[in-house]
């Protein structure tokens, strides 16, 4: 996976805060088509929201056919209407909110002892069952590659064990993750700031 410039990151990021605005205020947000081939490719992604240290909404999009920009841009509108375990965020919330963006790599199958927890997420797909955890996941909670096998099969619906289940595909990504918080971006999210691209 080709590294993202810090100009491309934070155009990302900006793209995120603008469909989540728009989004929590019904609004529609307007296209962007970026410069950077780089980011008109097809890749996956997630959009973390957190308010302090609190989660506030993560949604992701494995890699596909569309462009990382407009996958930035749907996950960010979903991360803030559409996760299950959150009540939709409110107008009010927009300003305190930190947006982080882990752009994914290709998805590999691994096998067990290959996996490197804090370096490696995780995709346990067994039946139509499947869970999936982000790289950052296992160096919050500070868990081995075993633990995170078993926290990924519990997401997916299984049994913790069932990542030694023949029937079980594992597979593996990396992902290059950075935060508004970061880059210096909070500075400018005030009441009545607009970015543009």
């Amino acid at each position: 996976m080709c590294s993202l410039a810090d100009c491309e990151k934070k155009l990302l990021l900006k793209i995120a805060r603008q469909a989540l605005a728009a989004a929590v205020e019904g609004r529609e947000c307007p296209e962007t088509v970026p410069d950077s081939e780089r980011l008109r490719k097809p890749s996956g992604a997630f959009v973390t929201l957190r308010r302090g240290p609190r989660l506030r909404g993560c949604i992701g999009q494995l890699s596909g056919v569309e462009a990382l920009v407009d996958v930035v841009s749907y996950c960010a509108r979903a991360a803030a209407l559409d996760d299950p375990r959150f009540a939709p965020v409110r107008p009010d919330e927009v300003p305190d909110l930190d947006i982080e963006i882990s752009v994914l790599s290709p998805l590999e199958d691994i096998t067990p002892d290959k996996i490197v927890a804090g370096k490696h997420g995780l995709i346990v797909t067994r039946g139509w069952d499947r869970g999936v955890l982000l790289p950052q996941v296992a160096t919050e909670f500070n868990w081995s590659a075993e633990r995170l096998l078993e926290e990924t099969c519990v997401k997916a619906g299984l049994d913790p064990e069932d990542w030694m289940d023949p029937e079980t595909r594992i597979q593996a990504f990396t992902a290059e993750v950075f935060g508004e918080s970061e880059l210096g971006l909070r500075q400018f999210l005030r009441p009545g700031y607009s970015i543009s691209t």
